[in-house]
């Protein structure tokens, strides 16, 4: 039976498997919902034992330090190729010990964000409603409908007999709020989870008709600022020209960090950003876009960025900063002649791969220190950071990717880097010393996080078949070894 077949012999179970896990609301944000992730929990571990794992289990967190809530429980789950002999057909999930098959590990996360405003939703956001084509409810596409994919691939490939690799599964419910249980989590299971390529698909395509695959993802370092003039606000009347205001002693810090080459000055900032390979520079300059376009749809004249670069190339390949926010002094109604005695920002860089955002928190506080004038004071505040992500587009992993949208789409996808991070891509390669691959299928029009989030069905069901391609791509060079 072939994928196709198998998909229409069975989408109404698959369809009410996935809207089993969309009715659970499992919020991680949100105290009340706290039993509900334990029942998301529960319901994968179901599925995942249905599609034909070995075995699923539950497993908890790290214990929390300082007797904080503990975090929301993980989902394991395994396929391991056991029996003897290996060849086509309904043999080929069968594996002697003298053949050393891949193992892939797959993430996911099965927490969504919240569904306020709920007023703004066309239909309930707990209950999948299908409509022109595609499925509305929270979850739908981040990152129960992208999960749903990857479990129904792999349900194809055993079910059929074609599985030829070990297959592991981990997924998390605390994905919407920055993942604070899964670094000690991956360090703690560093065996069980060893693997040579993971495969997450919880990113999204250039579009539906110009599939892309995700290579890379910015990293981040995010700081407070705080300037420190005289000990009270001050009239500006009587102090003005006097006394250094420390608003304007924060503007003319914050001016200095980038040149009008929009070039970032802080000393040694360069020093690890690798160049924008010439293949990819080349897909990059294939992806659909259109500059007046792109200002009119936000409003501006004109785009600045670093000088020799494209607009999408400043947005996803190289670093940028940005001051997030600033205030000091007096914004009410009306006028205060005041001189304020302290001023703030919020500042931040996007990194790429290779940069190490602790050298570049460190670096940039010694330049603010450096900048600072007299009569004012300065401190710099950490507040968070994540390490960029770059997968190269001639490992074996990233091919059979490349041939499974191939197979689904018709077309070859596009290499295309993110100008977002998740720092948890960083993090499996840090602990677990592997690679991953972004099998991600959402568009843009998918609203994740708003209202009326949905998932394009044809999509979905191309997912599949790509995530199944994927896995007889991987399995190839070994059978013609073997």
């Amino acid at each position: 039976m072939t994928i196709q077949e198998y998909i229409s012999a069975h989408r109404e179970r698959f369809m009410e498997e996935w809207g089993s896990l969309i009715r659970i609301p499992s919020v991680s944000c949100q105290a009340e919902h706290k039993a509900d992730m334990r029942r998301c929990a529960e319901r994968w571990r179901e599925l995942l034992l249905e599609a034909g794992c070995q075995k699923a289990e539950i497993l908890e967190p790290q214990p929390p330090k300082g007797g904080e809530v503990a975090g929301n429980p993980f989902v394991y789950a395994e396929y391991i190729c056991q029996r003897s002999g290996l060849s086509g057909g309904a043999g080929l999930c069968s594996v002697s010990e003298a053949v050393s098959v891949p193992t892939v590990l797959v993430y996911a996360h099965y927490d969504v964000m919240p569904v306020e405003p709920v007023e703004e939703w066309r239909s309930d956001p707990w209950e999948p409603c299908i409509r022109e084509g595609r499925l509305y409810a929270r979850g739908a596409d981040d990152d129960k409908g992208q999960a749903m994919i990857q479990a129904k691939a792999f349900e194809y490939m055993v079910k059929s007999g074609q599985m030829g690799c070990n297959v592991k599964f981990i997924f998390e419910g605390e994905e919407e709020i920055g993942s604070p249980s899964l670094e000690a989590f991956l360090e703690a299971h560093k065996e069980l989870l060893k693997a040579d390529i993971i495969l997450v698909s919880d990113t999204s395509m250039i579009g539906k008709e110009t599939p892309s695959i995700t290579t890379g993802l910015r990293g981040l370092a995010y700081w407070q600022i705080e300037v420190d003039g005289p000990n009270r606000d001050l009239h500006s009347g009587h102090f003005g020209g006097a006394v250094k205001n420390p608003i304007n002693a924060l503007c003319e810090m914050l001016s200095k960090v980038v040149d009008e080459d929009g070039r970032i000055t802080i000393p040694g900032f360069y020093d690890d950003v690798l160049p924008i390979p010439e293949e990819e520079r080349a897909m990059i300059a294939q992806i659909p876009f259109d500059q007046a376009k792109y200002n009119q749809a936000i409003d501006v004249d004109d785009v600045f960025g670093e000088k020799g670069y494209s607009t999408l190339e400043r947005n996803s390949c190289r670093p940028s900063f940005d001051i997030c926010g600033i205030w000091g002094g007096y914004t009410g109604e009306g006028s205060k002649t005041v001189l304020p005695s302290k001023a703030f920002a919020k500042v931040s860089c996007r990194l790429v791969a290779n940069q190490d955002h602790e050298k570049i928190s460190r670096a940039f506080i010694e330049y603010m220190e450096s900048l600072k004038p007299q009569g004012v004071r300065i401190r710099v505040t950490p507040m968070h950071g994540g390490q960029g992500y770059v997968c190269p587009i001639d490992i074996p992993a990233y091919k059979a990717a490349e041939k499974g949208f191939e197979k689904a789409f018709g077309i070859r996808p596009l290499a295309a880097r993110r100008g977002g991070s998740i720092p948890i891509i960083a993090a499996f390669e840090q602990i677990l010393g592997c690679k991953t691959i972004l099998m991600g299928f959402g568009l843009e029009q998918n609203a994740i996080h708003s209202p009326n989030e949905s998932m394009d069905l044809e999509v979905w069901e191309k997912g599949i078949i790509a995530v199944s391609e994927f896995y007889k791509t991987l399995i190839k060079p070994l059978l013609k070894s073997y």
